[in-house]
Protein backbone atom coordinates (compact mmCIF):
# COMPACT_ATOMS: atom_id res chain seq x y z
CA UNK A 1 0.00 0.00 0.00
CA UNK A 2 1.14 3.24 -1.09
CA UNK A 3 1.74 6.04 1.80
CA UNK A 4 -0.32 8.28 0.68
CA UNK A 5 -3.39 5.14 0.49
CA UNK A 6 -2.45 4.56 3.98
CA UNK A 7 -3.11 8.08 5.20
CA UNK A 8 -6.25 8.10 3.58
CA UNK A 9 -7.13 4.56 5.34
CA UNK A 10 -5.87 5.66 8.47
CA UNK A 11 -8.09 8.66 8.57
CA UNK A 12 -11.70 6.52 7.16
CA UNK A 13 -11.15 4.33 9.87
CA UNK A 14 -10.52 6.81 12.85
CA UNK A 15 -13.92 8.71 11.29
CA UNK A 16 -15.94 6.02 10.66
CA UNK A 17 -15.31 4.88 14.25
CA UNK A 18 -16.04 8.51 15.55
CA UNK A 19 -19.73 7.73 13.27
CA UNK A 20 -20.29 4.95 15.66
CA UNK A 21 -21.06 6.71 18.80
CA UNK A 22 -21.76 10.53 18.01
CA UNK A 23 -25.37 10.40 17.08
CA UNK A 24 -25.81 7.89 20.11
CA UNK A 25 -24.31 10.47 23.01
CA UNK A 26 -26.04 13.76 22.07
CA UNK A 27 -28.57 12.87 23.61
CA UNK A 28 -27.71 12.54 27.53
CA UNK A 29 -26.37 16.22 27.15
CA UNK A 30 -29.93 16.74 25.83
CA UNK A 31 -32.40 14.57 27.98
CA UNK A 32 -33.86 17.71 30.58
CA UNK A 33 -35.04 19.79 27.67
CA UNK A 34 -36.50 16.32 25.24
CA UNK A 35 -37.85 15.38 28.78
CA UNK A 36 -39.66 18.79 29.67
CA UNK A 37 -41.25 19.22 25.56
CA UNK A 38 -41.94 15.57 24.94
CA UNK A 39 -43.24 15.30 28.18
CA UNK A 40 -41.90 11.98 29.25
CA UNK A 41 -41.75 10.16 32.31
CA UNK A 42 -38.29 8.48 33.80
CA UNK A 43 -39.40 4.90 32.49
CA UNK A 44 -39.53 6.37 28.79
CA UNK A 45 -36.34 8.77 29.30
CA UNK A 46 -34.71 5.11 30.34
CA UNK A 47 -36.21 3.54 27.39
CA UNK A 48 -34.93 6.19 24.59
CA UNK A 49 -31.82 5.48 26.55
CA UNK A 50 -31.57 1.93 26.19
CA UNK A 51 -32.94 1.49 22.97
CA UNK A 52 -29.37 1.54 21.02
CA UNK A 53 -27.89 -0.87 23.15
CA UNK A 54 -30.70 -3.26 22.33
CA UNK A 55 -30.70 -2.81 18.60
CA UNK A 56 -26.98 -3.28 18.84
CA UNK A 57 -28.16 -6.28 19.59
CA UNK A 58 -30.85 -7.22 17.99
CA UNK A 59 -29.75 -5.79 14.65
CA UNK A 60 -26.07 -7.30 14.21
CA UNK A 61 -27.34 -10.14 12.03
CA UNK A 62 -29.29 -8.29 9.91
CA UNK A 63 -25.97 -6.20 9.63
CA UNK A 64 -24.45 -10.11 8.51
CA UNK A 65 -26.93 -10.49 6.21
CA UNK A 66 -26.09 -7.43 3.87
CA UNK A 67 -22.55 -7.90 4.39
CA UNK A 68 -23.26 -11.73 2.54
CA UNK A 69 -25.54 -9.86 0.10
CA UNK A 70 -24.15 -6.84 -0.91
CA UNK A 71 -20.48 -6.77 0.43
CA UNK A 72 -18.66 -4.94 3.78
CA UNK A 73 -18.52 -1.93 2.09
CA UNK A 74 -22.10 -0.99 0.60
CA UNK A 75 -23.09 -2.31 3.84
CA UNK A 76 -20.80 0.43 5.46
CA UNK A 77 -22.25 2.97 3.68
CA UNK A 78 -25.75 2.24 4.48
CA UNK A 79 -25.28 2.14 7.62
CA UNK A 80 -23.89 5.63 7.59
CA UNK A 81 -26.87 6.83 5.87
CA UNK A 82 -29.42 5.12 8.32
CA UNK A 83 -27.72 6.42 11.07
CA UNK A 84 -27.54 9.83 9.69
CA UNK A 85 -30.85 9.72 8.62
CA UNK A 86 -32.75 8.18 11.78
CA UNK A 87 -30.70 10.68 14.15
CA UNK A 88 -31.62 13.71 12.27
CA UNK A 89 -35.09 12.76 12.01
CA UNK A 90 -35.21 12.67 15.62
CA UNK A 91 -35.38 16.47 16.13
CA UNK A 92 -38.70 16.22 14.15
CA UNK A 93 -40.43 14.09 16.78
CA UNK A 94 -43.43 15.51 17.93
CA UNK A 95 -44.08 12.30 20.57
CA UNK A 96 -42.10 10.01 22.27
CA UNK A 97 -43.14 7.07 20.11
CA UNK A 98 -41.99 9.37 16.75
CA UNK A 99 -38.46 9.39 18.37
CA UNK A 100 -38.48 6.36 19.77
CA UNK A 101 -38.58 5.37 15.90
CA UNK A 102 -36.06 7.58 14.79
CA UNK A 103 -33.86 5.91 17.17
CA UNK A 104 -34.42 2.86 15.86
CA UNK A 105 -33.47 3.43 12.68
CA UNK A 106 -30.48 5.46 13.73
CA UNK A 107 -29.51 2.74 16.43
CA UNK A 108 -30.29 0.15 13.83
CA UNK A 109 -27.50 1.67 11.19
CA UNK A 110 -24.73 1.28 13.61
CA UNK A 111 -25.48 -2.06 14.14
CA UNK A 112 -25.12 -2.83 10.91
CA UNK A 113 -21.57 -1.07 10.78
CA UNK A 114 -20.44 -2.79 13.61
CA UNK A 115 -20.17 -6.33 12.06
CA UNK A 116 -19.11 -4.27 9.18
CA UNK A 117 -15.95 -2.55 10.24
CA UNK A 118 -14.08 -6.12 11.12
CA UNK A 119 -14.62 -6.99 7.76
CA UNK A 120 -13.37 -3.51 6.10
CA UNK A 121 -10.22 -3.70 9.28
CA UNK A 122 -9.75 -6.91 7.50
CA UNK A 123 -9.61 -6.05 3.65
CA UNK A 124 -8.05 -2.70 4.08
CA UNK A 125 -5.30 -3.69 6.23
CA UNK A 126 -5.05 -6.92 6.77
CA UNK A 127 -1.44 -6.89 7.69
CA UNK A 128 -2.02 -4.54 10.33
CA UNK A 129 -5.07 -5.86 11.82
CA UNK A 130 -4.04 -4.56 15.56
CA UNK A 131 -3.50 -1.42 14.27
CA UNK A 132 -6.64 -0.62 12.29
CA UNK A 133 -8.73 -2.00 14.81
CA UNK A 134 -7.06 0.28 17.48
CA UNK A 135 -7.50 3.35 15.32
CA UNK A 136 -11.05 2.87 14.90
CA UNK A 137 -11.18 2.10 18.34
CA UNK A 138 -9.59 5.61 19.37
CA UNK A 139 -12.13 7.26 17.00
CA UNK A 140 -15.23 5.83 18.78
CA UNK A 141 -13.96 6.64 21.86
CA UNK A 142 -13.78 10.33 20.99
CA UNK A 143 -16.88 9.66 19.38
CA UNK A 144 -18.69 9.23 22.96
CA UNK A 145 -16.75 11.97 24.24
CA UNK A 146 -16.91 15.12 21.52
CA UNK A 147 -20.79 15.14 21.66
CA UNK A 148 -21.06 14.99 26.12
CA UNK A 149 -18.53 17.60 25.79
CA UNK A 150 -19.47 20.00 23.14
CA UNK A 151 -23.78 19.71 22.59
CA UNK A 152 -24.11 22.22 25.54
CA UNK A 153 -21.47 24.36 25.08
CA UNK A 154 -20.87 24.53 21.41
CA UNK A 155 -23.59 22.90 19.52
CA UNK A 156 -26.50 24.63 21.36
CA UNK A 157 -25.54 28.03 20.98
CA UNK A 158 -25.33 27.41 17.28
CA UNK A 159 -29.01 26.44 16.95
CA UNK A 160 -30.49 29.06 19.61
CA UNK A 161 -30.87 26.52 22.04
CA UNK A 162 -33.03 24.13 20.08
CA UNK A 163 -32.83 20.25 21.02
CA UNK A 164 -34.36 19.27 18.31
CA UNK A 165 -31.40 20.93 15.96
CA UNK A 166 -29.24 20.16 18.27
CA UNK A 167 -29.84 15.96 17.80
CA UNK A 168 -29.84 16.47 13.92
CA UNK A 169 -26.03 18.27 13.85
CA UNK A 170 -24.77 15.41 15.00
CA UNK A 171 -25.82 13.49 11.93
CA UNK A 172 -23.87 15.93 9.89
CA UNK A 173 -20.55 14.68 10.65
CA UNK A 174 -21.76 11.35 9.92
CA UNK A 175 -23.24 12.44 6.51
CA UNK A 176 -20.06 13.82 5.30
CA UNK A 177 -17.96 10.45 6.78
CA UNK A 178 -20.25 8.40 4.25
CA UNK A 179 -19.70 10.84 1.50
CA UNK A 180 -15.92 10.83 2.11
CA UNK A 181 -16.14 6.93 2.60
CA UNK A 182 -17.67 6.52 -0.61
CA UNK A 183 -15.31 8.83 -2.60
CA UNK A 184 -12.18 7.47 -0.95
CA UNK A 185 -12.53 3.57 0.09
CA UNK A 186 -9.27 2.09 -1.68
CA UNK A 187 -10.75 1.38 -5.54
CA UNK A 188 -9.01 -1.99 -5.12
CA UNK A 189 -11.59 -3.14 -2.49
CA UNK A 190 -14.42 -2.64 -4.68
CA UNK A 191 -14.76 -3.86 -7.68
CA UNK A 192 -17.09 -6.45 -8.80
CA UNK A 193 -19.18 -5.89 -5.61
CA UNK A 194 -19.16 -2.58 -4.60
CA UNK A 195 -16.70 -3.42 -1.34
CA UNK A 196 -15.14 -6.12 0.22
CA UNK A 197 -14.91 -9.82 -0.96
CA UNK A 198 -19.19 -11.08 -0.27
CA UNK A 199 -19.55 -14.35 0.91
CA UNK A 200 -22.18 -17.19 0.35
CA UNK A 201 -25.51 -16.07 1.00
CA UNK A 202 -26.45 -18.73 2.60
CA UNK A 203 -23.14 -18.59 5.49
CA UNK A 204 -24.74 -14.76 7.06
CA UNK A 205 -26.17 -17.25 10.11
CA UNK A 206 -24.03 -17.77 12.77
CA UNK A 207 -22.73 -21.16 13.64
CA UNK A 208 -24.18 -21.27 17.21
CA UNK A 209 -22.79 -24.67 17.69
CA UNK A 210 -19.54 -23.33 17.45
CA UNK A 211 -18.00 -22.90 20.76
CA UNK A 212 -15.58 -19.78 19.51
CA UNK A 213 -18.71 -18.11 18.96
CA UNK A 214 -19.53 -17.81 22.13
CA UNK A 215 -16.28 -17.62 23.68
CA UNK A 216 -15.85 -14.89 21.61
CA UNK A 217 -19.17 -13.21 22.53
CA UNK A 218 -18.45 -13.92 26.53
CA UNK A 219 -14.93 -12.29 26.49
CA UNK A 220 -16.47 -9.08 24.29
CA UNK A 221 -19.94 -8.98 26.74
CA UNK A 222 -17.02 -9.10 29.67
CA UNK A 223 -15.57 -5.79 27.93
CA UNK A 224 -19.00 -4.50 26.80
CA UNK A 225 -20.55 -5.02 30.75
CA UNK A 226 -18.10 -3.18 32.60
CA UNK A 227 -18.51 0.22 30.64
CA UNK A 228 -22.49 -0.12 30.95
CA UNK A 229 -22.77 -1.51 34.08
CA UNK A 230 -20.31 0.90 35.96
CA UNK A 231 -21.41 3.97 34.01
CA UNK A 232 -25.08 2.86 34.92
CA UNK A 233 -24.17 2.25 38.61
CA UNK A 234 -21.66 4.50 40.06
CA UNK A 235 -23.96 7.77 40.14
CA UNK A 236 -26.01 5.10 42.75
CA UNK A 237 -22.92 4.32 44.51
CA UNK A 238 -21.27 7.47 45.40
CA UNK A 239 -25.11 9.28 45.98
CA UNK A 240 -25.37 6.13 48.64
CA UNK A 241 -22.27 6.92 50.25
CA UNK A 242 -23.27 10.96 50.71
CA UNK A 243 -20.73 11.87 47.77
CA UNK A 244 -22.84 13.49 45.21
CA UNK A 245 -20.78 16.01 44.74
CA UNK A 246 -18.02 13.69 43.01
CA UNK A 247 -20.83 12.03 40.45
CA UNK A 248 -19.40 14.38 37.58
CA UNK A 249 -15.73 14.22 38.42
CA UNK A 250 -15.77 9.89 38.53
CA UNK A 251 -18.19 10.17 35.58
CA UNK A 252 -15.66 12.26 33.77
CA UNK A 253 -12.74 10.59 34.64
CA UNK A 254 -13.97 7.18 33.64
CA UNK A 255 -15.27 8.03 30.24
CA UNK A 256 -12.23 10.76 29.87
CA UNK A 257 -9.63 8.34 30.61
CA UNK A 258 -10.08 5.58 27.95
CA UNK A 259 -8.31 8.30 25.70
CA UNK A 260 -4.89 8.71 26.29
CA UNK A 261 -4.68 4.68 27.10
CA UNK A 262 -6.42 4.43 23.36
CA UNK A 263 -4.50 6.44 21.93
CA UNK A 264 -1.63 4.29 23.22
CA UNK A 265 -3.13 1.15 21.87
CA UNK A 266 -2.86 3.06 17.92
CA UNK A 267 0.71 2.68 18.62
CA UNK A 268 1.22 -0.29 20.26
CA UNK A 269 -1.25 -2.38 18.56
CA UNK A 270 0.95 -4.04 16.11
CA UNK A 271 3.62 -4.96 19.21
CA UNK A 272 0.94 -7.16 21.30
CA UNK A 273 -0.93 -8.18 18.42
CA UNK A 274 -1.93 -12.06 18.61
CA UNK A 275 -0.69 -12.75 22.17
CA UNK A 276 -2.98 -13.69 25.01
CA UNK A 277 -1.23 -12.03 28.15
CA UNK A 278 -2.55 -8.37 27.13
CA UNK A 279 -6.41 -9.87 27.51
CA UNK A 280 -5.52 -11.43 31.03
CA UNK A 281 -3.05 -8.55 32.30
CA UNK A 282 -5.74 -5.61 31.39
CA UNK A 283 -9.02 -8.36 32.82
CA UNK A 284 -7.08 -8.52 36.25
CA UNK A 285 -6.28 -4.75 36.08
CA UNK A 286 -10.08 -4.05 35.40
CA UNK A 287 -11.10 -6.27 38.39
CA UNK A 288 -8.90 -4.29 40.63
CA UNK A 289 -10.28 -1.16 39.50
CA UNK A 290 -13.62 -2.18 40.00
CA UNK A 291 -12.04 -3.42 43.58
CA UNK A 292 -11.49 0.67 44.52
CA UNK A 293 -14.20 2.20 42.77
CA UNK A 294 -16.48 -0.17 45.38
CA UNK A 295 -14.12 -0.50 48.28
CA UNK A 296 -13.46 3.66 48.04
CA UNK A 297 -17.25 5.08 47.14
CA UNK A 298 -15.28 8.58 48.25
CA UNK A 299 -12.03 10.53 47.00
CA UNK A 300 -10.66 8.10 45.51
CA UNK A 301 -13.63 6.80 43.69
CA UNK A 302 -12.65 9.26 40.43
CA UNK A 303 -8.89 7.66 40.88
CA UNK A 304 -10.31 4.47 40.53
CA UNK A 305 -12.66 5.67 38.46
CA UNK A 306 -10.07 7.12 35.96
CA UNK A 307 -7.90 3.54 36.06
CA UNK A 308 -11.30 1.95 34.88
CA UNK A 309 -11.74 3.87 32.10
CA UNK A 310 -7.86 3.20 31.00
CA UNK A 311 -8.28 -0.59 31.40
CA UNK A 312 -11.31 -0.13 29.09
CA UNK A 313 -9.31 2.00 26.40
CA UNK A 314 -6.79 -0.82 26.16
CA UNK A 315 -9.53 -3.93 26.33
CA UNK A 316 -11.85 -1.85 23.82
CA UNK A 317 -9.22 -2.94 20.91
CA UNK A 318 -8.35 -5.91 22.15
CA UNK A 319 -12.42 -7.61 22.01
CA UNK A 320 -12.66 -5.67 18.81
CA UNK A 321 -9.73 -7.61 17.12
CA UNK A 322 -10.52 -11.21 17.65
CA UNK A 323 -12.83 -11.83 14.65
CA UNK A 324 -10.71 -10.03 12.51
CA UNK A 325 -7.73 -12.06 14.06
CA UNK A 326 -9.14 -15.50 14.55
CA UNK A 327 -11.61 -15.83 11.89
CA UNK A 328 -11.40 -16.68 8.21
CA UNK A 329 -13.03 -14.17 5.90
CA UNK A 330 -15.93 -16.21 4.76
CA UNK A 331 -16.95 -16.48 8.50
CA UNK A 332 -15.55 -12.84 9.53
CA UNK A 333 -19.22 -10.88 9.35
CA UNK A 334 -21.61 -13.61 10.67
CA UNK A 335 -18.98 -14.28 13.47
CA UNK A 336 -18.69 -10.89 14.39
CA UNK A 337 -22.62 -10.54 14.02
CA UNK A 338 -22.72 -13.32 16.79
CA UNK A 339 -20.17 -11.91 18.96
CA UNK A 340 -21.73 -8.11 19.11
CA UNK A 341 -25.37 -10.07 19.16
CA UNK A 342 -24.43 -12.71 22.31
CA UNK A 343 -22.13 -9.42 23.77
CA UNK A 344 -24.84 -6.43 24.11
CA UNK A 345 -27.43 -8.91 25.14
CA UNK A 346 -25.44 -9.89 28.20
CA UNK A 347 -24.63 -6.50 29.07
CA UNK A 348 -28.30 -5.52 29.28
CA UNK A 349 -28.54 -8.63 31.23
CA UNK A 350 -25.74 -8.15 33.84
CA UNK A 351 -26.99 -4.36 34.40
CA UNK A 352 -30.53 -6.10 35.07
CA UNK A 353 -28.77 -8.73 37.15
CA UNK A 354 -26.97 -5.56 39.24
CA UNK A 355 -30.13 -3.84 39.63
CA UNK A 356 -31.82 -6.93 41.14
CA UNK A 357 -28.80 -7.11 43.62
CA UNK A 358 -29.23 -3.57 44.62
CA UNK A 359 -33.23 -3.96 45.30
CA UNK A 360 -32.22 -7.32 46.98
CA UNK A 361 -29.41 -6.19 49.46
CA UNK A 362 -30.66 -2.40 49.75
CA UNK A 363 -27.07 -1.41 49.30
CA UNK A 364 -25.54 -0.07 45.50
CA UNK A 365 -22.58 -1.68 45.81
CA UNK A 366 -24.14 -5.16 45.55
CA UNK A 367 -24.55 -4.39 42.18
CA UNK A 368 -21.18 -4.21 41.03
CA UNK A 369 -21.15 -7.88 41.75
CA UNK A 370 -22.30 -9.23 38.41
CA UNK A 371 -19.75 -6.80 36.71
CA UNK A 372 -16.94 -8.27 38.44
CA UNK A 373 -18.22 -12.07 37.96
CA UNK A 374 -18.65 -11.20 33.70
CA UNK A 375 -15.69 -9.87 33.47
CA UNK A 376 -13.72 -13.65 34.64
CA UNK A 377 -14.16 -14.89 30.74
CA UNK A 378 -11.67 -12.21 29.70
CA UNK A 379 -9.22 -13.53 32.09
CA UNK A 380 -9.98 -17.26 31.60
CA UNK A 381 -11.24 -17.96 28.47
CA UNK A 382 -8.30 -15.72 26.19
CA UNK A 383 -5.66 -18.35 27.47
CA UNK A 384 -7.90 -20.78 25.69
CA UNK A 385 -7.05 -18.70 22.03
CA UNK A 386 -4.89 -20.00 19.49
CA UNK A 387 -3.95 -16.85 17.26
CA UNK A 388 -2.67 -19.36 14.50
CA UNK A 389 -4.17 -17.54 11.51
CA UNK A 390 -1.88 -15.20 9.00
Amino acid sequence: MQPRQFVTVALLLWLLGAALRLTVLAVPPLIPAIQADLHLSGTEVGLLAGLPVILFAVAALPGSMLIARFGALRTLLFGLLLTAAGGGLRGSAATAAALYVATIAMAAGIAVMQPAMAAIVREWLPLRIGFGTALYTFGLIVGEIAPVALTIPLVLPLVHGSWRLGLAAWSLPVLAIAILTAALAPRSRRRGGGGGARVVAEQWWPDWRDPSVWRLGLIFASINSVYFGTNAFLPALLSGAGHSDLISGALTALNFGQLPASALMVVAAQRIERRVWPYVAVGCLILLALFGVVSSAGPWTPFWAGALGLCFGIALPLGLALPPLLVAPPDLARTSAAMFTISYALAMAISVAGGAMWDFTGHPAFAFLPIGLIVLPLVLLTPTIRFHRS
